[in-house]
């Protein structure tokens, strides 16, 4: 039996986990040439972030929306300046950093440890 307290107004503790490592497997399946799966994440953490109020999980979905973001901003940079040869530095540092934060969240959601959302790591 669970030891979960379940309220009718707010999901199990168990399942916004459930939802919160979804999304940071379809972050991770984007790296694996499905790109449209980070879209699919981010509208999961956009619908469920508010579910999650008020649990360390609304941070994870902040940090994993944020990442979504800055990292598209970072790769339409990097695809723009390709001409001018500081492109490819620009995509690789944004594609390193996107690996890192999201690694870095999944382990922190793991062990049931909050991330920084303002963090740029």
């Amino acid at each position: 039996m669970s030891n979960e307290i379940i309220d009718n107004n707010r999901p199990a503790t168990g399942k916004l986990r459930t939802q919160a490592i979804i999304v940071y497997a379809l972050y991770a399946a984007s790296l694996l040439s499905i790109g449209a799966a980070v879209i699919a994440g981010v509208i999961m953490a956009y619908i469920k972030r508010d579910e999650m109020q008020g649990t360390l999980y609304y941070d994870h979905m902040q940090y994993l929306i944020k990442t979504f973001w800055w990292s598209l901003l970072g790769f339409i940079i990097g695809y723009i300046t390709l001409v001018i040869f500081i492109g490819s530095i620009i995509l690789f540092i944004v594609g390193i950093w996107f690996i890192y934060r999201v690694v870095a969240g999944f382990i922190k959601l793991y062990d049931n440890k909050p991330v920084s959302p303002d963090g740029w790591l």
